[in-house]
């Protein structure tokens, strides 16, 4: 991971060494500037943060931040200030400065702010390449594949596009929620508003709630400033609810409310703000039975389960296997630089022949690893996976009944345990049962890691 580029433009040595000492052992390169024409020189767009004073000899923090910004529009500053300028800070944030912070500062405080105007800045960048991916990928007549399966749910997709309600997209893991998401995004009257993906499964329970509805100044320690959070931020727009079923109990009642009331209270503020934002959620669980498990919100089940799309999986659709093997063959032979390449029949055939329970993210990463392991201008089944050249027709067990069930039960398991790397937890969810269920079963099959 490259370091983070923070430039200082200060002409006090004082502050130099400070930083200096900060910043000595984290991930940090420290550009240096102690005026204008220096400041000038130094800067780039690589830069993830500047950090100003407002007192520079010959001229002003302000005066260099109006130059920057014609170098680099996307700037992100934070101004130092002494006792009494505090009202030119405050002049400098509604010239789109993102912060500042009086001298004599506190390094934590310095340091979060910076984390803080880093995270804006990416999140910048991310929406403006979103906007560009989605303009090349996103339409419908883009997504690879021509099996009824597929067809049947973009027909489904093209219709809810233009609508204004919920949505709930439900399918196994790889199997393109998210891209379907953004396909209705794209194709909605939202198209040219925000777009925010949640994925519940990678934030910490605890930040639930702050992330989604922001926070006041002192609603709880690290509060340091204000906080928009991701429903004031989309306003107008769609937020994309990747993994729903995780959400706590809490946040699917504040939820509720947003598609109930549309409106929001952030954390430690006694207002009620106004937004306007679609929902669409995902989920590879089977929400209903969660609902009967007291897991999930039966209310905000019903609010989101108005249009449910259910992804096909990989191996119901296997007449689109060509089809994106041509498409990931082309997009990592062009990413990797290396000569396009053809695959023989034989590569063909096992991947046809395979039950794909990793979907097409599963697909998409055998090609890739096969296009970067192969040393002929033909792909061949060498360097595919073993799970995948080792998969065999499944054969039927001259057994009884109740046996060939058990041995079932006992395969779709195993497979959820290998997907979900042996967490029972997430491999439990994902076959609609709870963990101590799942547990009881393992030990009466001797089903062992």
């Amino acid at each position: 991971m490259k370091n983070k580029r923070i430039h200082l433009i200060d002409d006090e040595k004082i502050i130099h060494d400070i930083f200096q000492r900060i910043f000595k052992n984290d991930p940090y390169d420290l550009t240096i500037s102690e005026n204008k024409s220096q400041a000038k020189t130094n800067h780039s767009s690589n830069i993830d943060v500047v950090i100003l004073d407002l007192m520079i000899p010959g001229t002003s923090g302000i005066e260099i931040f109006k130059e920057l910004k014609k170098i680099d529009p996307d700037i992100k500053v934070i101004f130092l200030t002494a006792y009494g300028t505090i009202e030119s800070a405050i002049e400098a944030m509604k010239l789109g400065a993102v912060d500042y912070l009086q001298k004599p500062f506190n390094n934590t405080e310095l340091k979060l702010k910076i984390e803080r105007a880093i995270k804006e800045k990416n999140i910048h960048k991310e929406n403006i390449q979103l906007k560009k991916v989605l303009n090349e990928r996103f339409s419908f007549e883009n997504i690879i594949g021509k099996s009824k399966p597929l067809m049947k749910t973009l027909s489904i997709v093209e219709n809810v596009a233009k609508a204004n309600s919920t949505v709930l997209i439900s399918g196994e893991s790889g199997t393109g929620k998210e891209l379907i998401a953004k396909a209705i995004y794209k194709n909605s009257d939202r198209s040219n508003n925000p777009f925010f993906s949640f994925n519940s499964s990678n934030i910490p329970e605890t930040l639930f709630e702050s992330m989604l509805f922001g926070y006041k100044k002192g609603a709880f320690t690290g509060a340091y400033s204000d906080k928009k959070g991701i429903f004031e931020e989309a306003d107008t727009g769609t937020i994309f609810f990747d993994e729903i079923a995780n959400l706590t109990p809490e946040t699917q009642a504040k939820i509720i409310r947003v598609i109930q009331e549309k409106e929001i209270q952030p954390l430690g503020y006694n207002k009620i703000l106004k937004v306007d934002v679609r929902i669409i959620a995902a989920t590879n669980v089977d929400l209903k039975k969660t609902v009967e498990q007291n897991e999930f919100r039966e209310d905000l089940y019903y609010r989101l389960n108005i249009i449910n799309i259910v992804l096909p999986p990989l191996r119901e659709r296997k007449e689109d296997i060509p089809l994106l093997v041509d498409h990931f063959i082309e997009k990592y032979s062009q990413e990797n630089q290396i000569t396009l390449k053809k695959p023989d029949s034989k590569f063909l055939k096992y991947l046809m022949d395979y039950n794909w329970p990793g979907n097409i993210r599963e697909l998409e990463n055998a090609i890739q690893r096969t296009i970067i392991l192969s040393n002929s201008d033909t792909l061949t089944s060498k360097n595919l996976p073993d799970e995948i050249k080792n998969a065999q027709p499944k054969k039927v067990k001259k057994s009884n009944f109740n046996e060939q069930v058990d041995e079932f039960k006992k395969q779709l398991i195993i497979e959820a345990l290998d997907k979900h790397d042996w967490l029972q937890k997430n491999a439990a969810k994902s076959l609609g049962l709870k963990p101590t269920t799942l547990s009881e079963l393992m030990k009466r099959m001797n089903i062992q890691n």
